[in-house]
């Protein structure tokens, strides 16, 4: 590999909404993410969380007129 083109490769943290943090390998110092397997549907089998960040879900249905 040639030297000095490549960009620095940290231990970053990624921090999910739910709480969870993991140690990766990144170029980034911190990544901040809204669903993980922790969280996600998919892997946490039937069990769904709906996760609303700041409002979103009232203001399409305001937006869209629905009840």
């Amino acid at each position: 590999m040639k030297e000095k083109i490549h960009p620095a490769y940290h231990e970053t943290t990624v921090t999910c909404a739910c709480g969870a943090a993991y140690r990766v390998g990144s170029t980034k110092k911190s990544i901040r993410v809204e669903i993980c397997a922790n969280c996600h549907p998919f892997y946490t089998g039937s069990q769904q969380r709906i996760v609303d960040t700041a409002g979103r879900v009232e203001r399409f249905k305001r937006k869209y007129g629905m009840k």
